[in-house]
């Protein structure tokens, strides 16, 4: 029953995708590893791989409605490209099974890896859930280009490192960043930040299928259902709130991030 509920997520992420433009994939690895069964080590292997392959299909209708800005997607994507393969394929491996030990509690690999990635969901939630202004106001930029470049280059660098550590896409980290840094509006970031989360969750999972034994035909179905709920889910955009969605979800995540966090720790 529980590993039911598991694939009927898989849909569910997917219909976030196609909702709301991310914030699903930031329950893939949860779904892995508590309702399949799956080592925290392996659930953030497979979260890039189904993160990367779900949002190459999302961008597809952004590109066709001229929606990605390609220049941007490599000047931030090229780092952090850079970064989630070399985190895959040097740093996760290279982390010691058990961290540190205080007293009877021990922080091994894998709590370590789901306590940050429940940080992550904590953080992400807050973006989620706190109300945004109708309008963006785009002030004038005072910062030179080569400031501007060095900001996106860094946060690109930044978010592949997060990446690939916990493999969620990220997509809460990069579109304030394109907004804010590389001005593009909205709609564009959104394009745009699908791009550089399919590439890099692709690239950085090349990381891995030297280092881990991939359980393939599990993998391709619970993509396969996450791609059905984009599908499902940019259909449901055109009848629902995304808005008021997102800031449902953004509950949900929280509520989801702290539960974690303590069943981890305590």
């Amino acid at each position: 029953m529980i590993e039911i509920a598991g694939y009927i997520s898989a849909v569910i992420i997917g219909i976030s995708l196609g909702l709301i433009g991310g914030g699903g994939s930031i329950l893939t690895v949860p779904v892995l590893v508590y309702l399949l069964g799956t080592s925290p080590i392996m659930a953030t292997a497979y979260s890039l791989f189904i993160v990367g392959g779900s949002s190459l299909i999302g961008v597809i209708d952004y590109a066709r409605k001229k929606l990605v800005d390609y220049k941007t997607a490599l000047a931030f994507g090229l780092p952090s490209l850079v970064a989630v393969f070399l985190t895959r394929k040097f740093l996760v491996p290279a982390i010691p099974n058990e961290l540190f030990s205080l007293g009877a509690f021990t922080m091994t690999k894998g709590m370590f890896l789901m306590v940050l990635f429940a940080l992550l969901m904590l953080f992400a939630s807050i973006g989620m859930i706190k109300k945004k202004k109708n309008k963006v106001d785009h002030k004038p930029k005072t910062l030179e280009p080569w400031q501007t470049m060095l900001i996106v280059l860094t946060e690109g660098f930044i978010v592949g490192t997060l990446t690939g550590l916990v493999g969620a896409g990220g997509g809460f980290l990069i579109i304030p960043a394109l907004v804010l840094f590389a001005g593009l509006e909205m709609k564009k970031a959104i394009g745009t930040s699908l791009l550089i989360i399919a590439v890099k969750s692709l690239v950085g999972f090349l990381g891995d299928v030297s280092n881990y034994a991939i359980d393939w035909n599990f993998l391709l179905v619970f993509t396969a259902l996450a791609v059905v709920g984009i599908f499902i889910g940019s259909f449901l955009s055109t009848k629902i709130d995304g808005q008021k969605l997102k800031v449902g979800f953004g509950w949900f995540v929280l509520v989801m991030g702290a539960f974690i966090l303590l069943k981890e720790l305590f």
